[in-house]
């Protein structure tokens, strides 16, 4: 007899709390743009480890959508020259573009968030001296997560750590390499609201 009563009771709860989500205002929602800049780590960059690398690829990039008190989605354009380390006659890079769901719970001027999401991982290498050059296009996913604080009703600091990985083994110049993408990002950048 007790099984009915709390089925009784969720189906209205959850009902209730279904309403008031979808009718939460979307004016509570503020957009935001948020410049980055940063380096990899770990998988297949040059730095095995977040910390006490001497072989940083710097990356830089930006992350624009809408962040309210608990929840946010942005679109993140990062892009990494040289990628697979400086060798002479050779240039890579890496751009990543992402769509992202962020879980950002607001605590006064502190906001910590974690994201995760899908998109396109695209991949070029060009050795110079054949004049060989490849692109590959390939899908993949981001998860991570960081912190904003606000010093201001309009203006953050925001660092944030992150792990890509494509969904498909790399192909270029005509050899398969046999292995996934993936690497870390460790960045820091502005958020300026609007």
């Amino acid at each position: 007899m007790t099984a009915p009563r709390t089925r009784y009771f969720i189906a209205p709860a959850a009902l209730t709390l279904l309403l008031v989500i979808a009718s939460a205002s979307p004016a509570a929602a503020q957009g935001f743009i948020s410049p980055y800049v940063g380096f990899d780590f770990s998988g297949d960059s040059g730095c095995p480890e977040i910390t006490g690398c001497e072989d940083k690829h710097v990356n830089w990039g930006v992350s624009f959508g809408a962040l309210g008190s608990v929840v946010g989605f942005e679109a993140d354009l990062g892009y990494i020259p040289n990628f697979l380390g400086e060798t002479p006659g050779s240039e890579s890079s890496v751009l990543t573009f992402m769509g992202n769901f962020m879980l950002a719970p607001k605590f006064g001027p502190v906001q910590p968030y974690g994201v995760v999401g899908l998109g396109l991982i695209k991949t070029d290498v060009e050795l110079t001296t054949a004049v060989l050059q490849s692109g590959e296009n390939q899908f993949g996913y981001d998860i991570g997560g960081g912190l904003i604080i606000f010093p201001t009703r309009h203006f953050g600091i925001r660092g944030d750590v992150r792990y890509f990985h494509a969904f498909e083994a790399l192909e270029l110049l005509g050899f398969d390499a046999d292995t996934k993408l993936d690497f870390g990002r460790a960045s820091i950048g502005a958020v300026f609201k609007f």
